[in-house]
């Protein structure tokens, strides 16, 4: 926005006239009016009074909108779960409110000072501070969806949006802003695949497919996951779903294609199967969550294997730009640990002995880099 225009619409929000306004600066009302019309601009020593006055930056004053290439968000998002690791929780917070102050026209970058904090909301010393974070992460969300112009990065800043209304407990909120039916939406990867296929080009539609399959296996886990959290209904329909659950992430081999979503289905089937009062059945999913995550998986990114072998290019892709890890390596550690210690679900077994082993093994695990 031109300067001028920027002034004629901050005087009028604050409803002032042109010579109110200039005898706040000292200048004749004409000057004000030659600013507004464009005809000339302001000393740059009344610019730091003007952003004062109307409570922007000089940067927003002048029209100058600072912007970061996707390497350096990605550089950038790295660092800065790195500093919640490292760093006071309150000092990492207050690098990410300064990176939003100076980044606040991009809107790529605003959206990953959300996902950062998002994030780590959880590592707040007090309830009270993990709330002010996630409405400071769901602000930020808010101001991508409506004012990016960009439809995937609006969308995913929406769904983003409502995780943090949930949980932030507010469930009608997320309801409101998603929808309550779920959109009929296909997948393009067939369609793009037969048009590769007719015009001869085999290898690059079946990578096109191999990247349907592969979202969908990985997607797959993040459903599961949700499902098996919910109240078991019985004994033999929730046996059900943790056999197709199994059949599925064996076949395709998910404990070694993406370790870090499989281990969450693995806790929520724990979880079920407490609750159900089948100890020995949530001990053998909790051991199981524990071999892989005290495994070879480190650091935690996507992979391929033989069935999917023309995926090296897009998983680098993926990992460079949106799949990198979302917390680094020893906070992800730590929280392996926690989804047994922290789990009300897992209390009755705290003085289990093979619990106890699988803690002490997740414990150890923490220390390792």
């Amino acid at each position: 926005m031109e300067i001028g225009k920027l002034i004629y619409d901050k005087r009028k929000e604050a409803g002032m006239t042109q010579e109110q306004l200039a005898g706040i600066l000292n200048v004749a009302r004409q000057t004000v009016s030659k600013w507004e019309t464009g005809m000339t601009y302001p000393d740059i020593t009344v610019l730091p009074v003007l952003a004062a006055y109307f409570d922007i930056s000089i940067d927003e004053l002048i029209g100058y909108e600072p912007q970061m290439e996707r390497e350096e968000i990605q550089g950038w998002y790295l660092r800065a779960a790195k500093e919640f690791s490292d760093l006071p929780f309150d000092e990492a917070l207050e690098r990410c409110r300064q990176t939003a102050k100076k980044y606040y026209s991009c809107y790529p970058v605003l959206f990953h000072v959300g996902l950062v904090m998002a994030n780590h909301f959880m590592m707040a010393e007090t309830a009270e501070k993990s709330v002010e974070v996630l409405e400071e992460a769901r602000e930020l969300f808010r101001r991508v969806k409506s004012e990016a112009g960009d439809p995937l990065l609006g969308k995913e800043a929406l769904q983003l949006e409502a995780f943090c209304l949930l949980n932030l407990k507010r469930p009608k909120e997320a309801l409101g802003i998603l929808g309550e039916s779920v959109p009929e939406i296909s997948s393009s990867e067939p369609l793009l695949a037969a048009a590769y296929q007719m015009n001869g080009n085999i290898t690059e539609s079946r990578r096109t497919l191999q990247i349907g399959i592969y979202k969908a296996v990985t997607g797959f886990c993040g459903l599961m996951t949700s499902y098996m959290s919910l109240p078991p209904k019985d004994l033999a329909y929730f046996d059900m779903i943790c056999q197709r659950f199994e059949a599925v992430a064996d076949a395709f081999r998910l404990d070694e294609l993406h370790p870090g979503a499989i281990l969450s289905c693995y806790v929520s089937m724990a979880g079920g199967w407490a609750l159900l009062g089948e100890s020995e059945r949530a001990l053998k999913a909790l051991q199981r969550y524990t071999d892989i995550a005290t495994g070879d998986v480190y650091p935690l990114r996507l992979r391929g294997d033989l069935f999917f072998d023309l995926l090296d290019e897009w998983l680098g892709q993926s990992q460079a730009t949106e799949e990198y890890p979302p917390r680094e390596e020893s906070v992800i550690r730590r929280s392996m640990t926690q989804a047994l210690t922290e789990n009300q679900a897992f209390s009755a077994f705290s003085d289990n002995p093979r619990f106890k082993s699988m803690v002490d093994r997740l414990k150890d695990n923490e220390k390792e880099k």
